[in-house]
């Protein structure tokens, strides 16, 4: 089964990835990004209302498949 997850980053806003496990969102998120970012938590998002309603629900792509939908240009990443 699948969740949404939040990765917050050092430095730079967070990425949002739908996967499997956290050490799948981790994979996903590494081969988008690399491993130079620094990962301070992965978080499982329990409600939508727990993301930012101002930028990051207005830019954000479906977490209903695997792979990251915010920020939006890394749909393909997990493919």
């Amino acid at each position: 089964m699948m969740h949404p997850y939040w990765i917050n980053v050092k430095n730079r806003l967070g990425v949002g990835i739908t996967a499997y496990s956290d050490a799948d969102a981790v994979e996903i998120f590494a081969r988008a990004f690399g491993l130079t970012e620094t990962i301070v938590s992965v978080d499982v998002i329990k409600d939508m209302n727990d993301l930012d309603q101002n930028h990051v629900v207005p830019n954000m792509g479906t977490w209903f498949r695997r792979g990251i939908w915010f920020p939006l240009g890394y749909e393909l990443i997990s493919n």
